[in-house]
């Protein structure tokens, strides 16, 4: 019986996918909601978060944004054109896609400056300690990693996840009300990119995952997938936590948030 995936229902639903794929989502989902419904986006959503933890924010997840490109990058490297249609699938996505992260980073200093945090600090500043375990993971993944662990781990889950919490911003009147009104249209356009309710990304990365393995790789091969997608969610959260604990500590303290 052949194990070659072709999808045929939509594209954002995950029936559309093979069985191992829908069992790998649910046994990450309690991971990915750690990320989603950290109270980190409360917080910043409501104004109530110090500026360390902004700033602790902005520095501890630039190295993920700063070098993203280079993830993919590492990433269309294993590929072979003609070698299967998982490759020359991946090979097409990672090319175009590449070209549209280029400028994600610069959104980003964009960002940290309209919320008070100077784009040298971002660019040079000290990291806070621990904030680089994301960024260490998806670089370890990447380059060591098979193609279909690299794009999961990265592709799939980070960016996934991302545009949950991202929406969670963009959706709030009262975090755009933070930004001057000149500058809010600039400050928020990383946010705006990655809110977008019709985001395919992290779908398209799936489906690609999906016809790389099939609709029956081997056991072990799903237990690493499912494994580096749900190291990929706990990097999020371990981050999420070292942000916005000074905002805790600071309430635990009885000093009121800036």
């Amino acid at each position: 019986m052949s194990t070659y995936f072709e999808r045929t229902g939509p594209l954002q639903e995950l029936g559309s996918y093979p069985q191992w794929a829908q069992d790998m989502v649910e046994a990450c989902e309690d991971a990915r909601r750690s990320v989603v419904t950290h109270e980190l986006w409360d917080r910043m959503r409501e104004d109530r978060i110090e500026a360390v933890s902004t700033r602790n924010f902005m520095i501890g997840i630039w190295p993920v944004i700063e070098r993203f490109p280079g993830y993919m990058a590492q990433s269309l490297l294993k590929t072979q054109y003609g070698r299967s249609p998982g490759d020359d699938m991946a090979r097409r996505w990672l090319v175009r896609n590449i070209r549209v992260e280029q400028n994600h980073a610069e959104y980003w200093l964009h960002w940290a400056v309209g919320a008070g945090i100077p784009r040298e600090d971002v660019l040079s500043g000290e990291m806070p300690r621990g904030a680089d375990v994301l960024a260490r993971w998806c670089e370890e993944v990447s380059a060591h990693d098979t193609l279909a662990a690299g794009m999961a781990a990265t592709n799939y889950a980070v960016e996934g996840a991302t545009g949950e919490w991202s929406q969670i911003l963009y959706d709030s009147a009262a975090y755009h009300e933070r930004f001057a009104p000149a500058q809010r249209t600039r400050s928020l356009r990383w946010l705006h990119l990655h809110a977008d309710y019709d985001d395919t990304h992290p779908w398209e990365a799936l489906e690609i995952i999906c016809t790389l393995l099939g609709t029956r790789p081997s056991l072990d091969v799903v237990e690493h997938i499912t494994e580096c997608v749900r190291r990929s969610y706990i990097s999020m959260r371990m981050l999420a936590d070292i942000c916005v604990a000074p905002s805790i500590a600071a309430e635990m303290n009885g000093v009121a948030v800036a």
